[in-house]
C-alpha cells in the first residue's frame, strides 16, 4: 500500500510546487526585463530631449548635433548598446556605431514605426534565457507637438538573460529543497498512517499460521486505525475463546466417552463367551467398538495437538527418519512391501516427538495402501532453508479432486472406506507440523501412487 500511496503524494506535491514555481519563474523573468526596459526608456527619453534642440536640416553639422553624436558614441562604448536618432525618412540625425541603420523588417523597424505614431515602446516581447534576441526600445522626438525624429536603442540581452537564469536556478534550488522536505514529510506521514496496517497484516498472518496469541499493539497511527486495532484484538480474543471451547469440548468428550466405551467393550467380550465360537455378529460389534475407540483416541490427540506448543530444537532429520523407517520395516515386511530409506545426516529445527508422529502417520498410510511386492521410498534432503522428507509409494494414488481434500478431518476416499482408519491421522500430522513452522503436501507419483512431502525449517525461531 505504501508503494501506491507514496507516489500519489509525491506527484500531488510536485504538481503544487510546479504550480507555484512556474509563475514565480515567469515573474522573475518579467521583472528583470522590465527593469532593463525602464532603464532604456529613461535613456531614450534623455537622448530625445537632446535631439529636440538639433534644429538644422539633416546633414549639416552644429554644436548640438555634435554633442548628441558624442553622447551616443560614449553610450555605445560603455554599454555596447546601438543607438540612433532617425528622421521620419529614416535618415540619421546621429547614431553609434556608424553602420547602425533602420532595416526593412525586424524588431528595430517595428519599434521605429510605433514611435513615429507618437507611442513610446513600453511592452517589448519577453526574452527568455534560451533566446538570443536583442531588446529594442524606441522613443519619439516631439517638437511643437509633431514627431520629428525617433530615438532607437538596440540592446544586447546577455546580462539580462544571465540574471534571469540565475534567478531561475535559485527558484529551482528552492523547489528541489522543498521537494526533498515534502518527500521526507510524505515518508513520515505514510509510515505513520500505514504502520498500524502493516502490524495488523503481520498479526493476521501470524494468527492464520497458528499463533493465536498474537495481538496488535494499538499504539501510533490515526485514531481510526487505533480503534480498528482494538476491535481486531477483541475479535481475536473472541475467536480464540471459541476455538478453545471447541478444543476443550472435543478433549473432554473424547476423554469422558472412553470409560463407558471401555466398559461396553468389556461387556461385549463377556457376552462373546456365551455365544458360539465364530459368531459373525459379535465379531462385527467388537470391530466397530474398537474402531470407535480409535476414533475417540484420535480426536483426543487432535485436540491436544491444537493446544500444545512445539518444543523446537536442532534435530538430525536423517537419523530420526531412519529410526522411523526401521520401526515400520517389520510391518512392511509382514505385508510383503519393500520399505527403503535414503536418510543422509541433515539438521533442522523441529520437535522430535511431533515429527516422529507425523512420519509415523505418513509411512503408515504409504505401507497400508501399497500392494504386495511394491516399494515405499523414504528420502531425506536439504534445500537451502528447508529440510524435506519425501515418502513415495506405488499404491493406487488419488485423483486431483481427492488430492485437494486429503488431510481434511474425517475425510477418506470412497475407494478406501473398508481400510482401517479414522481419517484423522494426516490432519493431526498437519496440525503438529504447523505448530513448529513445518508443512505437509501431497502430489501424484508417476506412474501411479502418492508422494507426500514433509518440510521443516532449518532456521531457528529467533531468525
Amino acid at each position: 500500500m505504501r508503494t501506491r500511496l507514496l507516489p500519489l503524494l509525491i506527484i500531488l506535491m510536485a504538481a503544487v510546487l510546479l504550480a507555484l514555481g512556474v509563475p514565480l519563474a515567469v515573474s522573475v523573468a518579467g521583472a528583470q526585463q522590465q527593469k532593463v526596459v525602464v532603464d532604456r526608456i529613461d535613456d531614450t527619453a534623455r537622448f530625445a530631449a537632446l535631439a529636440q534642440f538639433v534644429t538644422d536640416t539633416p546633414g549639416e553639422s552644429n554644436e548640438r548635433q555634435a554633442t548628441l553624436n558624442s553622447e551616443l558614441a560614449s553610450y555605445f562604448d560603455v554599454y555596447d548598446i546601438r543607438t540612433g536618432v532617425f528622421y521620419a525618412n529614416e535618415s540619421a540625425m546621429a547614431k553609434a556605431p556608424s553602420d547602425f541603420e533602420v532595416p526593412k523588417a525586424g524588431l528595430v523597424r517595428d519599434a521605429f514605426a510605433e514611435a513615429l505614431l507618437s507611442r513610446r515602446s513600453h511592452d517589448p516581447h519577453q526574452v527568455w534565457p534560451w533566446q538570443r534576441d536583442r531588446l529594442v526600445v524606441a522613443s519619439p522626438v516631439i517638437r511643437d507637438g509633431d514627431v520629428v525624429a525617433v530615438v532607437v536603442t538596440d540592446s544586447p540581452t546577455g546580462q539580462m538573460r544571465s540574471r534571469i537564469l540565475h534567478g531561475w536556478l535559485v527558484i529551482g534550488a528552492g523547489e528541489i529543497a522543498a521537494m526533498l522536505l515534502a518527500v521526507g514529510a510524505a515518508l513520515r506521514l505514510t509510515g505513520w498512517v500505514l504502520r498500524p496496517v502493516r502490524i495488523l497484516d503481520i498479526t493476521t498472518h501470524m494468527i492464520t499460521s497458528g499463533a493465536l496469541k498474537s495481538r496488535v499493539a494499538a499504539a501510533g497511527g490515526p485514531p481510526e486505525l487505533r480503534r480498528l486495532a482494538r476491535s481486531f484484538n477483541e475479535m481475536a480474543d473472541n475467536v480464540e475463546d471459541v476455538l478453545e471451547q471447541q478444543r476443550a469440548f472435543v478433549a473432554d468428550a473424547s476423554h469422558q466417552l472412553r470409560n463407558p466405551l471401555a466398559a461396553l467393550l468389556l461387556r461385549i467380550e463377556l457376552l462373546a463367551f456365551e455365544l458360539p465360537e465364530g459368531n459373525q455378529e459379535i465379531a462385527s460389534v467388537q470391530a466397530e467398538g474398537k474402531r470407535l475407540a480409535q476414533v475417540l483416541d484420535d480426536l483426543l490427540d487432535l485436540a491436544l495437538a491444537e493446544h500444545t506448543e512445539a518444543d523446537l530444537r536442532i534435530t538430525d532429520i536423517g537419523a530420526l527418519t531412519a529410526e522411523r523407517v526401521a520401526a515400520w520395516s517389520p510391518t512392511a515386511d509382514a505385508k510383503g512391501v519393500r520399505l527403503v530409506g535414503d536418510c543422509p545426516p541433515t539438521t533442522a529445527w523441529a520437535d522430535p516427538v511431533t515429527l516422529s508422529s507425523a512420519l509415523d502417520a505418513v509411512i503408515d498410510n504409504a505401507v497400508k495402501f501399497t500392494p504386495k511386492d511394491e516399494t515405499v521410498q523414504v528420502t531425506v534432503a536439504s534445500d537451502g532453508d528447508i529440510s524435506t522428507v519425501v515418502v513415495s509409494d506405488h499404491g493406487p494414488g488419488l485423483t486431483d479432486e481427492e488430492l485437494a481434500r486429503i488431510g481434511d478431518r474425517f475425510w477418506r476416499s470412497g475407494r478406501h472406506q473398508n481400510v482401517k482408519g479414522s481419517g484423522l491421522g494426516l490432519s493431526i500430522s498437519r496440525t503438529l507440523l504447523a505448530a513448529g513452522g513445518g508443512s505437509i503436501s501431497y502430489d501424484h507419483h508417476e506412474p501411479h501412487g502418492l508422494t507426500v512431502t514433509v518440510r521443516v525449517p532449518r532456521s531457528g525461531p529467533a531468525a
